[in-house]
């Protein structure tokens, strides 16, 4: 995998001349998505003041009218953006993976399939799933394959109608070893320690009975951010050494997303959440921005060196 610095030189030389060109693109996209905007805004403020007997008498014409011009907004907007996508991505997504490294295959359509997400045993199982940028093959000899992942549980109304709320958003990266781990370890942001502090959040994490025993680690500012379960402590312990936590630790502030890990069979799941897509050029940002650019590539790199701390490992595979 290539480093930071040659894949910023990789950005500068190669792919923002094209940048430049999508860039105005965008602008042109951005302009007519507000004209849009504000033609179906004028046209239901008419047809709300036309309407204001019949709304007097049933409010929910309001809400109708609403909900009417916001997804007649959503259809306009998806194909306004739909070519401008598929160019962003042929034309820097893909030469950006293979500068990573010349063994990754991309596809843009594909994800990381259901079966791989529920055997992380990271979440509960979605009632649907969607994602795209899928991205398979070898880095530094290691098997990984990784996508955007949106997972989500359908919920039934009083009136049998469905809501969805969300499980999982973001980017969901699996690793394939050579060697098996003998138990199962988990690894969650420590969430009930944060929000109830220290004696009730320690007292939940004990008693969470479905994620196994809880690990102590002997590292203060770790325990403070992360929470680890497993059915082998003394594995665990191998797994999660001094320098793995430390990069975790590093992962987390860089990153500022929280991150989850699950080390089962010969398999490690990393799903760091994301509120949005991370290869989708935005339309109300510049694409010229470095930070957005490369915030895919910062991510990447994190995740590979807490997988080749693994890797190295002499510890946890002697042992094996």
């Amino acid at each position: 995998m290539k480093t930071t610095s040659q894949l910023t030189d990789f950005y500068y030389k190669t792919l923002y001349p094209h940048l430049q060109e999508l860039e105005e693109d965008r602008k042109k996209i951005r302009s007519k998505i507000i004209i849009t905007g504000a033609i179906i805004l004028a046209i239901a403020i008419v047809v709300i003041i036309i309407s204001l007997p019949a709304i007097e008498q049933s409010p929910d014409i309001l809400l109708f009218v609403g909900a009417g011009a916001s997804a007649l907004m959503a259809i306009i907007y998806k194909l306004l953006v739909k070519d401008y996508t598929a160019e962003f991505k042929f034309r820097i997504i893909a030469p950006l993976i293979k500068a990573i490294d010349s063994n990754l295959s991309y596809n843009a359509q594909n994800h990381v399939s259901t079966h791989l997400f529920n055997r992380s045993d990271l979440f509960s199982s979605p009632d649907r799933m969607s994602g795209n940028d899928y991205v398979k093959g070898k880095i530094d000899d290691i098997n990984i394959e990784f996508s955007d992942l949106h997972a989500e549980r359908r919920h039934k109304s009083s009136k049998n109608k469905d809501s969805w709320s969300t499980i999982f958003q973001g980017l969901f990266i699996v690793v394939e070893f050579n060697k098996n781990f003998q138990g199962k370890t988990i690894v969650l942001p420590d969430t009930a320690q944060s929000t109830f502090g220290d004696l009730i959040g320690g007292w939940l994490q004990s008693n969470n009975l479905s994620r196994g025993e809880l690990v102590k680690m002997d590292d203060i500012t770790f325990e403070k951010e992360f929470v680890v379960y497993s059915d082998d402590q003394i594995e665990a312990r191998y797994i999660l050494s001094h320098t793995l936590m430390e990069k975790l630790l590093v992962f987390k502030k860089k990153s500022s997303k929280p991150v989850s890990l699950s080390f089962i069979g010969n398999h490690i799941h990393i799903a760091i959440h994301y509120e949005k897509d991370l290869f989708e050029p935005s339309i109300f940002h510049s694409l010229l921005d470095y930070k957005i650019a490369m915030e895919y590539i910062n991510t990447l790199h994190l995740a590979i060196g807490i997988v080749e701390e693994l890797k190295l490992n002499q510890k946890l595979w002697s042992k094996q």
